[in-house]
């Protein structure tokens, strides 16, 4: 990176960073050249777009981007269902709990718990996924209401409403342990380790119960976004509508 980058400042005779020891710094002709670079970047990934949307049939690699749990307990159980009615289609599921950029083409459709507000997307609410908290039943048998451990999210999820929901309704008793991925939560809780805020349909599937809770209980809708250049597409409408079903599950 650091000769592509001196060869660049050779080539246009302008002086695009300054070295420090520990990291490169944008110079303002640095900024401007990489402000043009932006656009023209984005207009490849436009130009991608529009050469995809043109192809017909229900065939070629589709790349989905979910949060681990929908994609492991909801999607990724009724794969074979979609390679039967569609087996000229290829999909990749990426388990991610970051944002996956649709412009950059670094997914094709998206399946968020929020609503996208990027404006060249399109997006349908399709589910609303309850959750409430969970735990084994010898565990809930064996410990005292007032000394039970929870299981939480980890602080690179700190600031998701599952976290501020979990913690309000700790109310003060102990995190006694933490993920980034709600299926190991739940594993945890199945094992006995404590107290999680699980989807039903997690906490249905490792035979977890309810514990009684303060308050409302949590709700996360469930948003699939896709970019306006290839919505139209058929293998993108196809699986859109495979996911619909599959998320309608929660």
């Amino acid at each position: 990176m650091a000769r592509r980058i001196e060869s660049l400042e050779l080539s246009l005779r302008l002086k695009l960073v300054d070295r420090r020891p520990r990291s490169y710094v944008l110079t303002d002709d640095g900024r401007r050249i990489a402000a043009v670079g932006e656009r023209m970047q984005d207009e490849a990934f436009q130009v991608q777009r529009l050469a995809i949307a043109s192809q017909p049939g229900v065939t070629g690699e589709v790349v989905i981007s979910a949060p681990p749990a929908l994609a492991g307990a909801l999607i990724a159980p009724r794969l074979g269902e979609l390679r039967k009615r569609y087996n000229g289609l290829s999909l990749q599921l990426v388990a991610a709990t970051t944002t996956a950029s649709l412009s950059r083409r670094e997914a094709d459709i998206a399946v968020r718990l929020r609503r996208p507000d990027e404006p060249e997307l399109v997006a349908r609410k399709v589910a609303t996924i309850p959750f409430a908290l969970y735990a084994a039943a010898d565990y809930v048998a064996d410990v005292a209401t007032s000394s039970l451990g929870f299981i939480a999210y980890d602080a690179s999820m700190e600031d998701s409403p599952q976290q501020a929901w979990l913690r309000t309704q700790a109310a003060g008793r102990p995190i006694v342990f933490s993920s980034n991925d709600l299926m190991i939560q739940a594993v945890a809780a199945q094992s006995g380790a404590g107290v999680a805020a699980l989807p039903h349909f997690l906490g249905t599937q490792f035979g977890l119960i309810t514990v009684p809770m303060k308050g409302a209980a949590l709700e996360r809708d469930v948003w699939l976004a896709v970019h306006r250049d290839v919505r139209n597409l058929p293998r993108i409408r196809a699986v859109m509508a495979f996911l619909v079903e599959c998320l309608g599950q929660a």
